[in-house]
């Protein structure tokens, strides 16, 4: 069974954050330099393709969504 991982990141020098989807999360962070440009700040990970895709598309194009992300995960988002 693969396992579909939506994941943030935020850059080190804007605060931008950014939210992605991938099948291969260890892949996928090496491709974003997460060491140099990128902190990691967390994943979920999903059975269905489908809902991971679904929940990328709310944080990316929903306000809401990621407020609610980031008040979840706001320790992380302060280190």
């Amino acid at each position: 069974m693969s396992i579909y991982w939506i994941y943030i990141l935020k850059n080190r020098n804007t605060s931008e954050s950014y939210y992605g989807y991938t099948n291969n999360l260890e892949r996928r962070l090496k491709e974003h330099d997460i060491d140099d440009k990128w902190k990691f700040i967390g994943c979920e990970g999903y059975a269905s393709e489908l809902d991971a895709r679904e929940m990328e598309n709310k944080l990316k194009h929903y306000g809401q969504a990621r407020t609610h992300l980031k008040n979840r995960l706001k320790k992380s988002f302060q280190l």
